[in-house]
């Protein structure tokens, strides 16, 4: 699986403003920008992304996926 493979997965099943992936194959970081994480905690948002992961996460398509999760303003807010 490519960056993009995995950010296209991610978009199609989450309303995103901003994804941001790297990794190496198998393991993965990814910064996800949403309107529906609004009033979800951290546990939810992560949640809600590996929902659109699906089995890819069970069949060890992706290994390792450490997420951080913005709203929009929390990501405008945010230094980067």
């Amino acid at each position: 699986m490519t960056a993009e493979e995995l950010r296209s997965i991610i978009a199609a099943g989450l309303p995103c403003e901003h994804i941001e992936v790297d990794g190496d194959g198998r393991h993965w970081s990814a910064v996800v920008v949403s309107a529906e994480f609004a009033g979800l905690r951290t546990i939810q948002r992560h949640q809600r992304v590996y929902a659109t992961l699906g089995a890819r996460m069970h069949t060890d398509e992706v290994h390792a996926l450490s997420i951080k999760t913005f709203t929009p303003p929390e990501w405008a807010a945010h230094p980067h």
